[in-house]
């Protein structure tokens, strides 16, 4: 386009190449097999989101009462409705460090058939779905931790966790009697 053109015939060729440009057909839309349903949440600054499958509920964070003698990740114990959850810390998991619990956090119940536990959330964003072909491998530099239960991250910044293996990972449980001789 030279400068030997009038004004008005730039503007229209300057136009012209705008609308070749925007004309371009969109990408197709996923379909509902390339979607990953899940809920999102974030802590401190980092978002999560967990296949919706595996997520029995999200409430707000009732009342934590904290246990002596159990792994830094434990944050303690909640009552809901008449059932004890425990409530762990994905922080202290993935090796991040700790913060303090807010009045505003929220509570997001894992369950399978085999075990149930809640995780601290500071924010849920509710339903999410994310193409599973934006979903990339986590970087090498995480924990051994982080990475098993880390599916991915997405270039939008979700760090995609494997709620199967979370609720499948004996390093989770807690299961020693401290009362029983030896």
């Amino acid at each position: 386009m030279g400068s030997d053109m009038p004004a008005d015939e730039r503007e229209n060729e300057v136009l012209r190449q705008r609308a070749r440009r925007l004309a371009q057909p969109l990408p197709p839309e996923p379909s509902e097999g390339e979607l990953l349903r899940a809920v999102g949440f974030s802590l401190g600054e980092e978002k999560y989101a967990v296949e919706h499958g595996c997520i029995r509920e999200v409430l707000p964070l009732p009342p934590v009462t904290p246990l002596p003698c159990v792994p830094a990740f434990v944050r303690g114990i909640v009552n809901v409705r008449g059932r004890i959850v425990a409530l762990l810390d994905l922080e202290t998991i993935l090796g991040l460090p700790a913060r303090e619990i807010g009045s505003d956090d929220s509570l997001v119940i894992f369950q399978s058939t085999e075990r149930e536990f809640g995780l601290l959330a500071d924010r849920v964003f509710g339903l999410v779905a994310i193409p599973r072909s934006n979903i990339q491998p986590s970087l090498p530099t995480v924990t051994a931790t982080a990475g098993a239960l880390v599916k991915g991250v997405t270039a939008d910044g979700w760090a995609v966790l494997d709620a199967g293996k979370m609720l499948a990972d004996p390093g989770l449980v807690v299961d020693e009697d401290v009362g029983r001789p030896r």
